[in-house]
């Protein structure tokens, strides 16, 4: 562990040192450094007695070294980014891994003392664009890092990011590797595919060439559109728009909209044939968010997306995203925060979604999922451990006709230390 954090700490520093020769005072100034602590508990239950294995359940310390820099002086800056990750090993075994917390061995199925990688990006900035080359976590429709479990994960790659007109933010680029959130290794791409998906891929398995592009429109403060594209040569290529939009009822009153449309096709590799429709609206007051979502699959697939990457659907939440073939699913959703009563930092979150029409395979009855989720977590104001973050979430998720019925909880601990 102490190897490896020094290993990352030392190439940090190295780069930061090396840039920075020829450095103007804006890429010394700019840079921050931070070390996030993430402590993690996982307990999932699959109600099976008798089972190969009946749940899975892991323990693990987190490390997350975060630097960027500022850019060196110019009509082109240059700058540097490195993400430094480490994930320790506190309780485990054969017969509980899974969690996605670990990384395990394939045939012993026991989970290693400790992983970790560091990735570097290189970047470039011209006005207000700015092009990043190396290890990324984008939250593009088409491409969302997960971050749910002890670390993230990562997309090898270029992105190109420009803001040169007024209100338009726009992204094109390509990945070539994925580093999934319990792996240290860059691996080529593959569609996420669970049995209700009912995707079928020809002799490309994997794929070492994600294509994407899009453009964000700010219309006014609270409006905006987007459409991107993204394409998974060989397998599937989609286009995704969304339209958010903030309404401002009454003083202290506002009303969300969150409208998101995607069609997939094949790419010739595969049979992915889906269009997804989903919208949630939130309406907040003194402290309480209410909030409704409707989401529907239709098409002769389910919804489809780079495997270890979070499907940008408004009913994705702590287990399920309800996004099987022909599936049709509502949300209803409750928050509040507790600073609206003086209690900053305490927040309290539940929502119960219910699924059904799931598509699974001829002669066989339609499938349903309902799931039920509950978060409290509270962030300490002040003290000597001021910011320590402390969450809570459990799950419940019951099916008919198909996969398991399961019951979670997740603890998690969290403290980022800046470094500069």
């Amino acid at each position: 562990m102490v190897r490896n954090l020094l290993t990352a700490g030392l190439l940090l520093a190295g780069t930061t040192l090396l840039l920075s020769h020829h450095a103007s005072a804006d890429f010394i100034k700019d840079s921050k450094a931070s070390l996030e602590l993430r402590n993690f508990y996982m307990n999932r239950d699959f109600r099976q007695d008798g089972a190969v294995q009946n749940k899975t359940e892991e323990w693990a310390q987190g490390f997350l070294l975060r630097y960027e820099s500022g850019y060196t002086e110019g009509i082109i800056g240059v700058g540097v980014d490195a993400l430094g990750l480490l994930g320790v090993k506190l309780d485990s075994s054969p017969d509980r891994t899974g969690t996605g917390l670990l990384k395990s061995e394939r045939q012993t199925k026991r989970a290693q003392d400790e992983y970790g990688e560091v990735g570097v990006t290189a970047k470039l900035r011209v006005s207000k664009t700015v092009l990043k080359a190396g290890s990324q976590q984008p939250k593009l429709p088409v491409a969302v890092s997960n971050d749910s479990r002890l670390l993230p994960q990562t997309l090898r790659g270029a992105y190109l990011n420009t803001a040169e007109i007024d209100n338009l933010n726009f992204d094109v680029g390509r990945f070539d590797r994925v580093n999934l959130r319990d792996s240290s290794d860059n691996e080529e791409m593959t569609v996420f595919n669970t049995g209700p998906r009912n995707i079928s891929l020809g002799k490309t398995k994997t794929i070492d060439r994600f294509d994407f592009g899009g453009a964000t429109y700010n219309w006014s403060p609270g409006l905006s559109t987007s459409y991107h594209y993204g394409g998974l040569d060989g397998i599937y290529k989609q286009h995704y728009v969304t339209l958010n939009y903030l309404l401002p009822v009454a003083n202290g009153q506002i009303l969300k909209s969150d409208v998101r449309w995607a069609r997939s096709t094949d790419d010739g590799g595969s049979n992915v044939d889906n269009t997804a429709f989903g919208a949630m609206f939130t309406y907040s007051l003194s402290g309480n968010s209410f909030g409704l979502g409707y989401q529907r699959m239709s098409g002769d697939t389910g919804f489809v997306n780079i495997n270890g990457t979070d499907a940008y659907l408004v009913n994705l939440v702590q287990i399920n995203d309800f996004g099987n073939e022909d599936e049709r699913s509502s949300q209803a959703r409750y928050d509040f925060n507790f600073a609206a009563v003086g209690v900053p930092g305490l927040t309290f979150m539940t929502r119960y979604l219910f699924g059904d029409g799931i598509e699974l395979g001829a002669g066989k009855p339609d499938g349903k999922e309902l799931e039920r989720d509950t978060d409290i977590a509270y962030v300490l104001q002040s003290g000597p451990l001021k910011n320590l973050g402390i969450k809570w979430r459990n799950a419940t998720v019951r099916s008919t006709n198909f996969g398991s019925d399961i019951d979670e909880n997740r603890l998690i601990l969290s403290y980022t230390l800046p470094l500069w």
